[in-house]
């Protein structure tokens, strides 16, 4: 038997401050598109802000509907926008960050498995990383790319995959 071991390198921020500019806006941006989410349901409001590599930003919110699971959750909202309106921009950098209770959260917010194939999908199609910042009032976690988040993913162009 053989043991495989998979690691990633998060990076832990204590406040929005330790952050560069352009990252801090995208976190408020998040922080703001939280507040026009539809979650009638769970209560639990996600805002997400995508920085484009030619400086245009999109954001999304999550949409519930009682017809579950035909909700969309703010990343997903968020890059199918940014792919249907600019196809061929790569994605550099998506901001995530969760309220409830008109309070927002205290620990990081991590993506959906969802989320992560559908990052990792735009990723590829970028051919260029995608940061991901993952928001909590407490901490601020951030990966180098959204591959990161699903290590062992399908890949259709690894080798013996058909």
């Amino acid at each position: 038997m053989k043991v495989k071991e998979v690691k990633i390198e998060v990076a832990e921020y204590a406040s929005v401050a330790e952050l560069g500019a352009e990252d801090a806006m995208l976190v408020q941006r998040a922080k703001e598109m939280a507040n026009n989410a539809y979650a009638p349901y769970s209560k639990f409001q996600v805002g997400a802000a995508v920085l484009l590599a030619n400086g245009e930003v999109v954001t999304g919110a999550n949409q519930e509907n009682a017809a579950y699971p035909s909700g969309l959750c703010a990343e997903r909202t968020a890059l199918f926008y940014a792919g249907a309106k600019y196809p061929d921009v790569a994605v550099k950098t998506i901001a995530i960050a969760a309220q409830t209770d008109h309070k927002y959260c205290d620990q990081a917010v991590y993506p959906c498995g969802s989320c992560r194939q559908v990052m990792l999908e735009t990723e590829k199609r970028g051919q260029q990383p995608i940061k991901v910042i993952m928001v909590g009032e407490r901490a601020i976690e951030v990966v180098k790319d959204a591959a990161s988040l699903l290590p062992l993913h399908f890949d259709l162009d690894a080798e013996g995959n058909v």
